[in-house]
């Protein structure tokens, strides 16, 4: 009898596994939502990094943007001409190869050169310190320098030096997730070939960018008298150079009088 009390319920429970197992076969072919093929050919063309520097999740999102539509092809800054190519073949369009890039902080203010408004106490996170009058130094565009740039970076390619960010461009690939989650928006992605770059984002003025940052752009134009090709000019205060137009000459890093026209390398 006590056997029977045993093998009775277990023979119950072993009947309901088969019932549900067949029930969740059946629904699951139902229900299954067809996936497009593409996707996953997409996927394999995509670098995997599955930094987040196009603006989705990761590339398992962006390969399903691209089918969709709702995405470049070219979207993912870090994909090689030859994937962005396949993903062409792939959708049957021709892609546009876009020009390798690489990320540069546009600021020189480190925390031996800005001036600062406060003593910040609280999370170790730009977009949080921004959130309190615009961070602790005093330029209003100035690097927050929490490293909330270098969390994005999967690749160790972005650290903070002296309260100020700074590219490894020896292993930036140009995915674009530090210039994406920089609340100044003062890290530029800019081409691979480019010769030089104003490290300063300041609009204001000459005489308040001096109280603000020792090397500071102060609208000074000399940089702009001094390219021979016009390729560097001063609007809103601040200089900036069309690397369309730049020969690389260096005329204006040379007669900066704040020193913050360098080498993009």
């Amino acid at each position: 009898m006590e056997f029977m009390d045993v093998l009775i319920p277990a023979g119950i429970f072993a009947g309901l596994g088969v019932l549900f197992g067949v029930a969740l076969a059946i629904a699951s072919r139902v229900f299954a939502v067809e996936t497009d093929p593409r996707v996953e050919q997409v996927l394999e063309a995509l670098p995997g990094a599955n930094c987040g520097g196009c603006g989705y999740s990761g590339c398992a999102a962006l390969a399903d943007a691209i089918v969709k539509g709702e995405a470049m092809p070219n979207a993912c800054n870090s994909c090689s001409a030859e994937g962005c190519r396949k993903i062409g073949e792939i959708m049957g369009i021709e892609v546009e190869i876009s020009v390798p890039v690489h990320a540069h902080v546009m600021c020189s203010g480190n925390c031996k050169t800005a001036v600062y408004k406060y003593k910040y106490e609280g999370a170790t996170d730009c977009i949080a310190a921004e959130k309190l009058g615009g961070g602790d130094k005093a330029c209003a565009n100035g690097c927050v320098g929490l490293g909330t740039c270098v969390a994005a970076c999967k690749y160790d390619a972005i650290h903070i030096v002296d309260g100020l960010a700074v590219v490894d461009d020896s292993k930036c690939i140009g995915c674009g997730a530090c210039s994406n989650i920089c609340p100044k928006h003062i890290i530029a992605m800019i081409p691979v070939s480019s010769k030089y770059c104003v490290e300063c984002k300041s609009v204001e003025t000459g005489a308040i960018t001096r109280k603000q940052c020792a090397v500071g752009c102060i609208s000074c134009k000399i940089c702009e008298k001094s390219c021979p090709v016009g390729a560097i000019t001063v609007n809103s205060f601040v200089a900036s150079i069309d690397q369309n137009k730049c020969i690389g000459c260096g005329k204006c890093a040379e007669k900066c009088p704040r020193k913050i026209i360098k080498l993009c390398d």
